[in-house]
């Protein structure tokens, strides 16, 4: 299940963000950053529950675009490993063509994150290119992304 988040998530959030296989991937954004993403009527900062126990969150961004594209800019899963991924992306997909009516969802990732990649693409997003130099970690580090896109036509079934 999909839900907004709510300022009793952040805790949540900021557990999912700090777990050391996510620090190189995801940025932990202070609680008034959450906050504005919250109020920000082009956002839809969500939690994903399963079995009555949060799962996961996401942020999604550009809602309302003209062209109908939604970004889908951060998530991140609680537990790794397990094999939740697909279902957690099949959700979040839903809720982007279904709840927020985008008629292409984009993300970006990594370069160096090729589990992602291929969870992406087994989830029906199509790899569209590459920015180059795009991406400065909290490291310091500057990094190629890779982006990954779907239109609404394509959404697996």
């Amino acid at each position: 299940m999909i839900r907004k988040a709510t300022p009793a998530d952040f805790a949540f959030i900021h557990t999912v963000t700090a777990r050391p296989e996510n620090a190189r991937f995801i940025v932990d954004l202070p609680d008034q950053k959450l906050t504005a993403h919250l109020n920000d009527p082009e956002m839809d900062l969500v939690i994903w529950e399963q079995g009555g126990s949060l799962a996961g969150y996401a942020l999604f961004c550009e809602i309302g675009n003209p062209s109908g594209r939604v970004e889908l800019r951060s998530l991140g899963l609680n537990v790794t490993g397990k094999g939740l991924g697909a279902s957690f992306l099949h959700a979040l997909i839903g809720h982007g063509f279904d709840t927020l009516n985008a008629m292409r969802i984009w993300l970006d990732v990594v370069q160096d994150n090729p589990r992602a990649q291929a969870a992406y693409q087994r989830a029906g997003f199509t790899h569209e290119g590459t920015l180059r130099q795009n991406w400065k970690r909290p490291n310091g580090d500057i990094v190629d992304m890779q982006i990954f896109g779907m239109l609404k036509s394509e959404r697996p079934k």
